[in-house]
C-alpha cells in the first residue's frame, strides 16, 4: 500500500533539492534543441533507473538497527543541507547534439546525460536516505520519481521562465532548510529511541 503522506514528503524534498541542480539546466538546453517529448522520454527513463537503485540501497539500510539508521540518515541529511547551502553556481555543461532528430537518438542522448550526471548525486543519496528512514520503498520511489520527472518537465518546457520568477538561491535555501529539519528530526529519534 502506498502512503500519500510519505509520497508527498519525498516529492517535496526531492523536488526542491533537484530544482537548482545541473540536470534541470541540461534538460532546459536539450529541450530548446530537440523535441521535448523525446528528451523527456530519455530523461524520465534515466531518473527511474536512479530511483530504483537508490530505493534498493535505502531498503538494505533498513536491515540495520533503527537507532543506527536514524543517526546515519540524520548525518547524511545534515551533510546534504550543508552541500546545498555551500554549493557554488554551476556552469551549463556542453551537450553534444545528436546527428539526427530521431526518437532513439534524442531520447538516448537525454538518457545517457542524466544517467552519468546523476549517478551518486545528492538527490539519489537523499532518496536512499528517505527509503531507509520510512521503510516504505514504493511510496519513497513514487515520490522521488514524480519529483524528478516534474523537475525534468519544468526544465525541458518552462525552466527559463521559472528561473526568471523564482530566485535559484531561494529554492536552494528552502531545500536546505527541509533537509536540515529532516536531519535534526532523524538525529533526535536516534538519541531518543
Amino acid at each position: 500500500m502506498i502512503s500519500l503522506t510519505v509520497t508527498a514528503v519525498v516529492f517535496g524534498v526531492v523536488f526542491l533539492a533537484e530544482l537548482p541542480d545541473k540536470t534541470a539546466l541540461a534538460g532546459l538546453v536539450l529541450g530548446t534543441r530537440y523535441r521535448a517529448s523525446y528528451v523527456f522520454a530519455g530523461v524520465a527513463a534515466a531518473f527511474a533507473v536512479h530511483v530504483a537503485l537508490a530505493v534498493a540501497a535505502g531498503s538494505v539500510l533498513t536491515l540495520l538497527p533503527q537507532q543506527l539508521v536514524h543517526a546515519l540518515t540524520g548525518v547524511l541529511f545534515l551533510a546534504g543541507a550543508a552541500m546545498l547551502l555551500l554549493k557554488k553556481d554551476e556552469d551549463e555543461e556542453e551537450i553534444r547534439k545528436p546527428e539526427d532528430q530521431s526518437f532513439w537518438k534524442v531520447a538516448g542522448a537525454g538518457f545517457m546525460l542524466i544517467l552519468v550526471a546523476e549517478f551518486g548525486d545528492l538527490t539519489q543519496i537523499m532518496t536512499a536516505n528517505l527509503a531507509a528512514r520510512y521503510d516504505d520503498p514504493l511510496s519513497v520511489g513514487l515520490g522521488a520519481v514524480l519529483a524528478l520527472w516534474a523537475v525534468a518537465g519544468l526544465g525541458i518546457v518552462g525552466g527559463k521562465a521559472l528561473m526568471k520568477r523564482v530566485p535559484l538561491k531561494l529554492i536552494t535555501r528552502i531545500a536546505a532548510l527541509l533537509m536540515l529539519g529532516l536531519g535534526v528530526w532523524s538525529l533526535w529519534e536516534a538519541v531518543a529511541g
